[in-house]
């Protein structure tokens, strides 16, 4: 065979692998989005596949302009840190300089070669080519040196070249990659510092002895990751005070999940809770996480924990006795570290006493039960409660609301069956009834908030039960004047025309024209 004919033959066997090592790059750069990973296996496989020794990647730094070194093949395996190359600098940098691929055909004939690191073969020539991504743009350099076959560097320029472009565009998508997760980490950080000064003890609305109480058996737990019971009626805010609890608990910066237990049915709670392996029942193509594993390092937050059946109370148990349980469908047994707040309506102990709640699971809830009170027995919170849903509201709608005292009045005759949900919704209707933004009595009594809290030993006995109005006092209108003597006249009309120095004619007057509904007690 002839010397030409020889080179040929080689060319095209350099051809074959070559065309083999960019198979296997591109496998490489598809695996992995740490890029500092990818970039070790590609020189691994440029050395190996390729016949490309020391392959080195040295990437642009936005802020300097500097080449620093990212990766480095060496047979020693040790890492070189804290290599940089100016522009113009050694061979590295006069590639960047040059804008355009270098072969040196002996190393140890190049005198701005510099050997900072120590591991190339003086008497093998190196390629160093350009990374390009976007077209023209640079942003770094591959350097290799290939064997002393001078005829098949053109070739060898060719491949790296081409290596080097592949490489740019997953240098390109790993900086885009992480810098959305950098601006996710900030979003979400932003959003723990709001979510967690939103949840502040300091935003909870309570002045009244027994929401002192709450706010401070809180604050005390909240250090400790004991598991608490929040037992009350609906709408008393048992989850704002789980809310409260995490965020000033040193799991603050760990997730809060929360599930209504009431919600599902035994065989999607547990999948929920547990989570499922792929195929454990119908619809379950993959393997899905349950509450328990996303709220590991964090806090789960249970509501509804007494509408949970007697079947499913076993499975609970044994997690927050263990801290371990098994998805559906799966054998392998997990371990979370989990604090558990749990929240209930129910009266527990007397389910306990007849059987319907496991007494087992019954103790290790009610570690720390924390007791909130319904808003007939906070009467004196009502005033703050008002204001602020009012506010709340006002910034939904976007418009100026407000309330006077008239309405305030009005709100603390009632009985609050529902509670502080309760309130919010009829300040919600009480903005959309009225057309100019203030919230008065008759407001009030339009959202059908007509009906006087009922006498018991508890409003009885309290202050705000029926309280007295200086009927001479600047704030009031004309109208809530006028309602506020026949409230404290028992809505007789001679004795509240007496309070106002009125003649019964001139208070029948007052009450048509300003259209005041009167009550019959």
């Amino acid at each position: 065979m002839s010397h030409d004919n020889a080179q040929l033959q080689q060319t095209l066997n350099l051809l074959e692998d070559e065309l083999a090592c960019i198979y296997a790059v591109s496998k490489v750069l598809s695996r992995s989005l740490n890029l500092k990973e990818t970039l070790r296996e590609v020189l691994r496989v440029l050395h190996e596949e390729g016949q490309l020794e020391h392959g080195m990647v040295s990437l642009l730094d936005g802020d300097s302009g500097d080449l620093l070194l990212l990766e480095l093949h060496r047979a020693d395996k040790l890492t070189v840190e804290n290599v940089r190359y100016r522009a113009g600098e050694g061979i590295m940098g006069l590639a960047i300089e040059m804008d355009k691929p270098l072969i040196i055909r002996k190393l140890a004939d190049e005198p701005r070669f510099l050997d900072k690191l120590g591991v190339y073969n003086p008497v093998l020539p190196l390629i160093a080519v350009p990374i390009r991504a976007r077209g023209d743009e640079i942003v770094g350099v591959l350097a290799a040196q290939p064997p002393a076959e001078l005829h098949l560097l053109g070739e060898r320029r060719r491949f790296l070249e081409m290596i080097g472009n592949l490489i740019g565009q997953n240098v390109v998508l790993a900086n885009e990659v992480a810098s959305d997760k950098q601006e996710l980490q900030k979003e979400r950080d932003s959003l723990r510092r709001k979510v967690k000064g939103e949840s502040g003890f300091a935003n909870l609305i309570g002045h009244t002895r027994v929401m002192q109480v709450v706010f401070d058996q809180a604050r005390q737990v909240a250090k400790w990751n004991t598991t608490v019971l929040i037992r009350g009626e609906s709408g008393t805010g048992k989850e704002l005070i789980a809310n409260a609890i995490h965020y000033h608990s040193p799991r603050a910066n760990n997730a809060f999940i929360k599930l209504n237990c009431a919600a599902l049915p035994d065989n999607l709670l547990e999948s929920e809770l547990f989570g499922h392996e792929k195929g454990a029942f119908t619809g379950a193509v993959s393997q899905r996480k349950g509450r328990f594993e996303q709220a590991d390092g964090g806090t789960l937050f249970l509501d509804e924990i007494g509408e949970i059946t007697p079947a499913f109370q076993a499975k609970l148990l044994r997690v927050l006795q263990e801290g371990e349980f098994e998805r559906v469908g799966g054998s392998k047994t997990l371990n979370v570290d989990v604090r558990v707040i749990a929240a209930t309506n129910r009266n527990l102990e007397q389910e306990v006493r007849a059987g319907e709640f496991r007494e087992d699971l019954y103790y290790r809830l009610n570690v720390m039960p924390i007791i909130m009170p319904p808003l007939r027995e906070r009467l004196e919170d009502i005033p703050d409660l008002a204001r602020f849903l009012v506010n709340k509201i006002s910034n939904k709608q976007g418009r100026a609301l407000d309330i006077g005292d008239g309405a305030i009045r009005a709100l603390m005759h009632h009985g609050w069956p529902g509670n502080v949900r309760e309130l919010e919704n009829c300040m919600e209707r009480a903005a959309i009834l009225s057309t100019d933004g203030h919230i008065d009595q008759q407001v009030i009594r339009m959202t059908g908030l007509d009906s006087p809290m009922p006498v018991s030993s508890t409003t009885a006995s309290s202050p705000h039960a029926k309280p007295k109005v200086d009927l001479d006092a600047p704030d009031l209108d004309e109208r809530e004047r006028v309602i506020a003597a026949l409230e404290e006249a028992g809505w007789v009309q001679a004795k509240a025309a007496r309070l106002l120095n009125m003649t019964p004619r001139q208070i029948a007057y007052r009450i048509q024209i300003l259209n005041i509904q009167v009550r019959q007690i």
